[in-house]
């Protein structure tokens, strides 16, 4: 699991709803196609777009974000 802010740096376009890239380990903004990589945050193309990560806990059967 992991978890970043769902706000392009582009254009502002919610990143969660784009699609993931298994093989790149990406996801694709849906407006514009900005890529993330999902465990950095950095952009692909730009790597100082970077969206924020936070720390994430499976316990039990919860999945647990830090904030």
């Amino acid at each position: 699991f992991v978890a970043l802010a769902n706000t392009c740096r582009h254009r502002g376009g919610p990143v969660g709803e784009g699609d993931v890239d298994p093989d790149e380990n990406t996801i694709a903004c849906p407006w514009h196609g900005w890529e993330y990589d999902l465990d950095t945050g950095k952009g692909t193309l730009n790597p100082a777009a970077r969206l924020d990560t936070y720390p994430v806990e499976v316990v039990g059967d919860e999945v647990r974000v830090t904030l």
